[in-house]
């Protein structure tokens, strides 16, 4: 027997099981030795191709001299407060949350989810057990990359179509909750698009303050919807944020995902931390860079327009897509999460769609982890990123029917 194959072979057998890398990182590898059959269109990332707004580059022209100085960590006070009104009259919040005391810059959300982890395990002491990190499954990569680094247990929560995409908060014992640092929430989710309800976040808001744990709500793609603007974890809270911190982002709001730059705001004594954490651990984030983001939290017209886009393309998916797949337009979000169970699952969807379309898209497995029993919420979904304009958006549409049936 070759022992050294067979430890190689247990190895890789582990790692599939409980693969940790980036999805994409899967996905290039899957279909790495397979010739796309037609022109590619890559719905397989969640990047915003619509343009960028028209006050990016006077503004950063204007304050171009500023690339010249180190900034402060907090964020300037401009941004701070222009940050803390826009939160106020989206969430239509019985106050503006205090500039100083509230808000902290971010280098883009995911750079502050994975820090926030970290943060969190130091502020939230005396955990009955060893210390755990609450995560909806499927989930945003950077969410378990910070539980990991900040040594704690990662509790995957399954958000399936039984519990309405959404994590069952029925199925949290308080052992488990007494243990919890934080819990992870995307509302609209990433990737089904479910949005939680106001009575939804109540409860998990009473649940962070019973048992002393954090709840880290990001809300990147809360502005874009088909109907009405999704609430947000910052209205539950009521007048006083303890135990909440919501994360935002100007990525999809605005479509400006390489200028990496959001913010975090709630719970004071939380911010605290978080701030002599980023102030070792994080750049800071420019000053002409924030100087875009204050114009941009002061204008909502380029905000209607992206989103009235992102609308008319997923009028194309109730027509072209139709019932098929279990095809539901979403409350929330740019994605579609497609059931493809009964086509070969997942993986074979994908490289099906990749052989014989040239559509490149993400297969659910890869958003996900096996829970405990063997089972993994995302095994029988494709996530379609619906991020091109209307025609490239439509013929990609019209290519995975025409493969898929």
């Amino acid at each position: 027997m070759n022992t050294a194959g067979a430890e190689r072979d247990l190895a890789l057998s582990t790692r599939r099981k409980t693969d940790t890398r980036s999805p994409f990182v899967r996905l290039t590898e899957l279909i790495a030795d397979i010739k796309p059959g037609q022109p590619v269109i890559d719905l397989g990332v969640g990047e915003p191709k619509h343009g960028v707004p028209a006050f990016v580059a006077p503004v950063l022209a204007a304050h171009i001299g500023e690339f010249g100085c180190y900034p402060r960590n907090e964020g300037t006070p401009q941004f701070r407060r222009a940050a803390a009104e826009w939160a106020a009259r989206r969430y239509e919040l019985d106050r503006v949350p205090d500039p100083d005391r509230e808000v902290l810059v971010l280098n883009g959300s995911r750079e502050g989810l994975f820090l926030a982890a970290i943060a969190a395990r130091r502020h939230v002491t005396n955990r009955a057990g060893r210390p755990a990190i609450l995560i909806p499954n499927p989930f945003y990569a950077a969410y378990a990359a910070g539980a990991a680094a900040a040594d704690c247990d990662l509790v995957y929560l399954p958000a399936t179509q039984r519990t309405g995409f959404l994590p069952d908060l029925d199925a949290l014992d308080g052992a488990l909750l007494r243990r919890t640092v934080a819990m992870f929430l995307a509302s609209p989710s990433n990737p089904q698009g479910a949005v939680a309800d106001p009575t939804y976040l109540q409860r998990i808001v009473a649940m962070a303050r019973r048992y002393g744990f954090l709840l880290f709500s990001d809300e990147c793609y809360s502005e874009i919807y088909t109907r009405s603007a999704p609430p947000g974890a910052l209205q539950a809270a009521g007048h006083q944020f303890e135990n909440v911190v919501l994360f935002q982002s100007l990525s999809k709001r605005s479509n400006l995902p390489g200028l990496r730059i959001g913010f975090a705001m709630g719970d004071p004594r939380f911010i605290a931390r978080f701030l002599e954490l980023r102030s070792v651990a994080a750049p800071q984030v420019p000053v002409p860079v924030q100087e875009v983001a204050v114009a941009a939290y002061r204008d909502e017209v380029h905000v209607e327009a992206n989103r009235n886009l992102y609308r008319e393309k997923f009028d194309l998916a109730d027509q072209i897509i139709g019932g098929r797949y279990g095809y539901r337009r979403p409350a929330g979000g740019f994605f579609l999460w497609l059931d493809v169970a009964a086509l070969g699952g997942s993986e074979a969807v994908t490289t099906q769609l990749w052989r014989e379309a040239g559509v490149r898209v993400l297969p659910g497995r890869y958003a996900a982890r096996d829970q405990d029993d063997g089972s993994n919420p995302g095994d029988g979904y494709i996530r379609v990123a619906m991020v091109h304009d209307r025609e490239t958006t439509a013929e990609a549409l019209h290519r995975i029917v025409a493969v898929l049936g």
